[in-house]
């Protein structure tokens, strides 16, 4: 089982940036594709992007497209997501995610990365907050 830390959360004003990682333990990393998603209190856990085993694909949300960038690096099991233009909306506990051996290899088809029920590992989170 892969274990997920994630770090770089904190306080930040509007319009700042923060620099998520998460470090990955194990294979499974390199073999897997990987999400960030994030949780604000009261509501349920949404899908911010997603990233391919390479790192040549990745996917977004459309709150976040266009400020928010994923990427991963293999070499050293990490899994990166800078946000920039932050908002207040933005404020949440952000979780790293490893997708699940039958939706990256496509086993189960028409999926797309973007659901909770996808992914079988996931970090302790971070808070993000972002005042206005």
């Amino acid at each position: 089982q892969v274990q997920l830390v994630e770090s770089g959360g904190g306080l930040v004003q509007t319009g700042g940036s923060l620099r998520l990682s998460c470090a990955a333990s194990g294979r499974t990393f390199r073999n897997s594709d990987m999400g960030w998603f994030r949780q604000a209190p009261g509501k349920e856990r949404e899908f911010v992007a997603g990233i391919s085993i390479s790192g040549v694909r990745s996917n977004y949300a459309d709150s976040v497209k266009g400020r928010f960038t994923i990427s991963r690096d293999n070499a050293k099991n990490t899994l990166n997501l800078q946000m920039n233009s932050l908002k207040p909306e933005d404020t949440a506990v952000y979780y790293c995610a490893v997708r699940g051996a039958r939706f990256t290899t496509g086993i189960v088809p028409n999926t797309d990365g973007r659901a909770v029920y996808e992914y079988d590992s996931w970090g302790q989170g971070t808070q993000v907050t972002v005042s206005s």
